[in-house]
């Protein structure tokens, strides 16, 4: 099980994932609602593993990818995105991040995801 920081700027969305997350044993390091928020909250909390959206204010999700990778390569980041944004998920896919859950979210198919990214 791991630690993860959730980040995404609806409140609802980060609440759904952290019950999610809390159901399949994992612990909560942090929530940030935007991506510069989502940066910081990395460098202080050093996650197992980040949830990131890619549509925030200040700094997208791939931009905050971009800036967690460049500050630590090993970092695990899952992209969460809605459906239709494929380009969005393989420019993740390609800076980085090592998995995507879509939304509206599934808890199988999310706990599957981080089982998987955390094990890799």
């Amino acid at each position: 099980m791991g630690k993860i920081l959730i980040v995404d700027d609806t409140l609802f969305m980060r609440t759904l994932l952290k019950n999610i997350l809390f159901s399949g044993g994992h612990t909560i390091a942090g929530e940030a609602g935007d991506g510069d928020d989502g940066v910081a909250k990395y460098k202080e909390l050093k996650p197992d593993l980040v949830t990131m959206d890619i549509v925030m204010p200040k700094l997208n999700g791939i931009e905050a990818l971009k800036a967690i990778k460049e500050f630590d390569p090993a970092a695990k980041i899952v992209m969460c995105t809605a459906v239709g944004q494929e380009q969005m998920v393989k420019l993740a896919i390609k800076s980085g991040a090592k998995g995507y859950i879509i939304k509206p979210f599934q808890a199988p198919k999310v706990l599957e995801e981080v089982k998987n990214v955390l094990a890799s």
